[in-house]
Order: C-alpha cells, then sequence, then structure tokens
C-alpha cells in the first residue's frame, strides 16, 4: 500500500504541524526554543545563586560551576540559532494588542538577545580569564580567547548584575503574557503555547 504524502502548507506545515511561524501563530522550533530556553535560564540563575555559597568542601564545588559554564555555551549556541531563526521567520499578527503594547513587546523581545548575548559572553570571560578552555560537557572545548588573570572579577560582576536584569525581565515578560491571557483574552500566550492564536 502505498504511503500518504506529507502535506505542506505555504506556511510550512506539515501534517497539521506547523514549522514555521506565520501570521497565525509560532512553529514548532520556535515554541520548543522559547519553552527550553526560558526553563534553562530560570535553572541556570538558581544553579548561579546556589553554587557561589558552596565551599572547597561540597562534592558540587567543581561540578556545579562545571553544569553552569556547560549549559551557558549551549545556551549561546541556541540563541544565535534563534535570533537567526527569528530573521527569517514571519512574525505573528499582533494588531489584538493597543500600538503601546506593541512596542513594549518588541521592546522586551529583542531587549532579550542582546542581554543574554551580554551575561553570555561575561560568562564566558570570566570562565576562561586564566586562559583555560571550557570543557562543554567532556564533548568539545571551547578554547580562551583572551588570558587576562584580573579579568574575572569585573565579568564576575557584570555577569551577575546581567542575571539580576535577565530574570526581571523574564518576570515583566510573564506577567504581560498572563495579562493578555486571562485579562485580555488576546491568545497570545495561545501562540507561544500551541502555535494557535486561538485562546485554549
Amino acid at each position: 500500500m502505498p504511503t500518504s504524502p506529507v502535506l505542506m502548507t505555504a506556511g510550512g506545515e506539515a501534517n497539521g504541524m506547523m514549522i514555521r511561524d506565520t501570521s497565525a501563530g509560532y512553529g514548532v522550533p520556535t515554541r520548543v526554543l522559547h519553552w527550553g530556553m526560558a526553563v534553562a535560564i530560570l535553572g541556570m540563575y538558581w544553579l548561579g545563586l546556589w553554587m557561589v555559597d558552596l565551599t572547597y568542601y561540597s562534592p558540587y564545588y567543581q561540578l556545579a560551576p562545571d553544569i553552569h559554564r556547560s549549559i551557558g555555551i549551549i545556551l549561546l549556541t541556541l540563541l544565535l540559532g534563534r535570533f537567526l531563526w527569528r530573521i527569517v521567520n514571519d512574525k505573528p499578527d499582533d494588531s489584538d494588542l493597543s500600538k503601546m503594547e506593541r512596542t513594549a513587546a518588541r521592546v522586551v523581545h529583542w531587549g532579550f538577545y542582546p542581554l543574554l548575548l551580554a551575561l553570555m559572553i561575561s560568562g564566558y570571560l570570566m570562565s576562561t580569564a586564566d586562559g583555560r578552555a571550557i570543557e562543554v560537557f567532556d564533548w568539545f572545548s571551547v578554547p580562551a580567547i583572551i588570558e587576562n588573570k584580573g579579568m574575572e572579577k569585573p565579568a564576575g560582576a557584570a555577569h551577575a548584575l546581567l542575571a539580576h536584569l535577565t530574570i526581571l525581565l523574564v518576570i515583566v515578560h510573564a506577567l504581560a503574557a498572563l495579562k493578555h491571557q486571562f485579562y485580555d483574552r488576546s491568545g497570545v500566550l495561545g501562540r507561544m503555547w500551541s502555535g494557535s492564536s486561538s485562546n485554549r
């Protein structure tokens, strides 16, 4: 019996699963990256707060920073990929938002990219200040570009500040999404959750 062909639409939808972003909503790659990175960033923030208080005698003294650095490099790669994916895709329709809300949403959405990039670069500079490469889960190494043993302190201070600012922006973003979903009934959250603009 011949296999049924995969149906594709102009929006890149295969068998009802939207791949590319369209005016109707976000595709699977965007949604997976959005929620996956959100969980990872929150986890990294908690891990960072926890590991700075570890003593030399803790069994996690070396392990926790190694995990933090490894996930940080992976997140940097995903951030660059998501930025490129965002550029080549259509933007979902946001006409149900007011002009001020659309402007605020754009500022927050695009503000995440330079903020996260600066956060990850400062973490990289802090970790490689002594010239040692970052070992990413023993899969591959990311070499140090600049060796400056005094750089870890200012880079670490910047990293901590940027981490706090990132979480503050995450909270603002989450509150705005909940407001649109449950107060305005606009279906904005639904587009990122299910790919559809319908309120589910």
